[in-house]
């Protein structure tokens, strides 16, 4: 059988944020696009329902004219719960009619929750998706487990989303007392019970401070600060692209994510790779990078006591804090940094059968 020659991947448009977007930025960064003959389909953005209908079905037209005229190509789709999934499906379809292997690349979190609210046939779409994949990519091993549980034929395995690790030379400068949350402003992110333990630990940390960067429901967030008397202590940042969120990253002295579901957050990955100690839940992935008091704290869900005691300790135990950020680095490093990911997913390329690999990886610099 001849090789296929062109692998068509499908994702976020560049200027939508979001986890999709950023995994692929970090593949062109790291040159997986110019190791690969690859074509890349915006399918989605962020703004108006007209807009991103144009742009879906546009992105329709383009995958079927890169069909028409390859035919010997490989999908990549980068996909998620809900709506996504279901404008993905037409994509899919294409791909199956025109016989071409698929990778699903799953993101995001609630893949089981939306599974359950289906309907029987949307159940059966569902799987027949994730079996008719050559290889479903999950960021999580707890996902991938999920996915072989809902659909027992498919091939599904744990690929790492790459997270650049900052250059730890030299001597950290001293951090402020501020805990950094990273991500949509909502209550499943646990926003308000952050605000709640901030309000139990200036008590013992009078000039800790909150910065909140993303977006979501800012007003209601800040409404509720005010309060609880905190208006001081909250700082609202918006959405920070790459070299704002590093300076947030360089400052904080603690990260936390205390959400009720996740899939592999990127934020805390990358909290993780900057050396910040993390205070997060025992949610969807996050357990199999956050061992608790190793690399990180993990505190349950809604458990505000917990959460406000853990955040506490890391703002005044400072030794035990570098202590934990470095753990929580060197976890990152050795499973999530570009050399230790990328090559699993090039590797799946090849398997595929794409033989055009234009050029090497570079050698590993990892240990």
């Amino acid at each position: 059988m001849p090789p296929y020659r062109l692998l068509i991947m499908l994702g976020a448009a560049p200027e939508t944020r979001g986890s999709i977007a950023a995994v692929v930025d970090a593949y062109r960064m790291h040159g997986l696009f110019k190791r690969w003959p690859i074509e890349y389909v915006a399918t989605h953005s962020a703004g108006p329902l007209a807009r991103r209908g144009t742009l879906a079905f546009k992105a329709f037209g383009r995958l079927a004219a890169l069909l028409a005229e390859h035919r010997r190509a490989v999908l990549h789709v980068h996909t998620a719960p809900r709506g996504s999934f279901w404008r993905d499906m037409a994509y899919l379809s294409a791909a199956a009619a025109a016989r071409c292997p698929v990778i699903l690349h799953l993101h995001g979190s609630g893949f089981d929750a939306f599974h359950d609210a289906c309907s029987t046939t949307a159940r059966a779409l569902v799987r027949l998706a994730l079996e008719r994949a050559a290889w479903v990519a999950a960021p999580s091993q707890q996902l991938a487990l999920w996915v072989r549980s809902v659909a027992p034929s498919a091939n599904a395995s744990f690929l790492p989303n790459p997270v650049c690790i900052p250059d730890g030379e030299g001597e950290p400068a001293p951090r402020q007392n501020l805990i950094l949350f990273l991500g949509k402003l909502a209550p499943q992110k646990g926003i308000f019970d952050l605000i709640d333990a901030l309000s139990e630990i200036r008590s013992a940390v009078p000039d800790v401070r909150l910065v909140c960067a993303g977006e979501g429901s800012r007003v209601a967030v800040a409404r509720y600060a005010e309060r609880l008397g905190l208006a001081d202590a909250v700082k609202f940042t918006g959405w920070v692209g790459p070299s704002g969120k590093r300076a947030l990253l360089e400052n904080a002295a603690v990260f936390a994510l205390p959400s009720y579901a996740e899939g592999m957050p990127v934020s805390l990955l990358e909290a993780m790779a900057a050396g910040v100690p993390v205070v997060a839940t025992p949610v969807g992935g996050v357990p199999e990078v956050v061992a608790d008091g190793v690399t990180g704290f993990l505190a349950a869900p809604g458990d505000v006591a917990t959460l406000s005691r853990l955040l506490r300790k890391l703002l005044l135990e400072r030794a035990l804090a570098a202590k934990v950020g470095a753990a929580g680095r060197e976890t990152v490093r050795l499973r999530f940094a570009p050399e230790r990911a990328l090559p699993r997913l090039e590797q799946a390329y090849a398997d595929l059968g794409m033989n055009l690999h234009l050029a090497p990886w570079p050698a590993s610099r990892a240990g």
